[in-house]
């Protein structure tokens, strides 16, 4: 058993020590008189319930050089995230339950925090054939995607929600209709893509299948869930159905919170969805604020420094994110602007997911629940400094951005995943 002593905890008026070990937190209170093995010294920072982000690219197996599943997740502590939900654009595809549990096999020996893999809706996510849903199922996998490109037939998505209905599970799209948009689009089609002579990439082609699939969640009753919004019409679609009693969410990255189309400068501006004009990005704060959108979820897509060099055009889409998110918003809309509160902050990122999600035990800092935590500190400065990310991608727009925070520990399970070194 141990003890963080004289925290500042969200739902408290006094500093309070918490009691806890690798099955979860036992004990909170003012003052804490007990036998521990250890006592960590909060010194009044923040302790707060573990993030939890929904939409993470671990991309091993079949892209190590990219990022592997021990480097993502040490990322993910070090930005204060306790548990992701990796997408399932590896290779080989988790498709079917071999696939799967050779998947699950790796992710519990590489893994620094709690690993939820998603499967395919698709086989090979080439949207002709139905994955074995039923047998992945049976693994413990309650949510399906085929990230990185759109189901392309309305007949293949209901029959995927039909199926997802049957199981009670829950259908996670990356929506995008590629009659939208050309092979050298490469950012919004706005007022910068023209500035810089590039291609842009139309709102309809996020749009346009979030209506169709909206309608088919609407028509089957299956659960579903809209990944990395960033346009005003998908804000609107989401606010609709949403009245109309339909069992559906969605999530937005703190990118598309953060930046518009006119930030855009090189390929790690690069990112799918784009970064689209200011009225998008004011529609997405306004549909965070009155629980359009559900969530944050930040897509954490790291990518070789190589790659990212090759231009607007052809380098990939992507950037990583689990090192900045938070530092990144809090500054931004807690600090700076008071959009939102630190309570609000936490609900978007850990609460939330983990109600939707169905991850109990998770998203609050509460007895019975999970020892999945972090150290706030709210009196220090940082700098958004690639050179200290513990992913393997470099890849972010937001180098040398000041951040009025520092996360100082991770807890995973009781036990630290991240601890803060000091540096001369």
């Amino acid at each position: 058993m141990n003890l963080i002593h004289q925290a500042r905890l969200l739902d408290q008026e006094t500093l309070c020590d918490v009691l806890f070990d690798e099955n979860g937190i036992h004990k909170i209170a003012e003052h804490i008189e007990e036998e521990v093995d250890e006592v960590i010294e909060a010194k009044g920072q923040y302790l707060l319930s573990g993030l939890i982000d929904v939409h993470v690219h671990l991309r091993e197996p079949g892209f190590s050089h990219k990022e592997t599943i021990k480097t993502g997740t040490q990322a993910a502590a070090h930005g204060g995230f306790t548990t992701v939900m990796a997408m399932p654009n590896v290779l080989p595809y988790p498709d079917c339950a071999e696939v799967m549990k050779e998947y699950l096999q790796l992710i519990e020996k590489e893994a620094e925090v709690h690993v939820i893999p998603y499967a395919c809706i698709t086989k090979g996510e080439k949207s002709e054939e139905l994955s074995d849903m039923e047998q992945l199922y049976k693994l413990g996998i309650h949510a399906f995607s085929d990230d990185g490109v759109g189901v392309k037939s309305a007949e293949m998505m209901e029959k995927a929600m039909q199926k997802a209905k049957a199981l009670d599970a829950m259908i996670v799209a990356h929506t995008e209709d590629m009659k939208y948009r050309t092979p050298t689009a490469c950012m919004h089609e706005g007022i910068r893509n023209k500035e810089l002579g590039l291609v842009g990439i139309p709102s309809a082609c996020e749009y346009s299948q979030i209506k169709r699939d909206l309608e088919l969640a609407k028509q089957t009753g299956a659960k579903y869930h809209i990944c990395h919004i960033s346009a005003k019409e998908s804000v609107e679609l989401l606010r609709t159905y949403k009245k109309q009693g339909v069992d559906c969410s969605g999530e937005v990255t703190a990118h598309h919170l953060l930046l518009n189309e006119m930030d855009v400068q090189n390929p790690n501006h690069k990112m799918n969805p784009p970064l689209r004009s200011e009225e998008d990005r004011q529609a997405l704060i306004a549909g965070l604020l009155d629980g359009t959108i559900d969530m944050i979820a930040n897509d954490h897509a790291p990518h070789s420094e190589e790659e990212k060099k090759r231009g607007m055009e052809k380098a990939p889409f992507g950037i990583v994110a689990l090192e900045t998110a938070f530092p990144l918003l809090y500054t931004r809309f807690v600090k700076e602007e008071k959009c939102f509160s630190l309570d609000q902050l936490m609900y978007f990122m850990s609460e939330a997911p983990a109600k939707r999600f169905g991850m109990e035990r998770k998203g609050k800092l509460a007895v019975g629940y999970d020892a999945d935590m972090f150290l706030l500190n709210v009196e220090a400065t940082d700098v958004i400094d690639p050179a200290s990310f513990l992913s393997k991608g470099k890849n972010t727009p937001f180098d040398g951005w000041n951040c009025a925070c520092r996360i100082e520990k991770t807890f995973v399970n009781g036990k630290i995943a991240y601890e803060r070194k000091e540096t001369l």
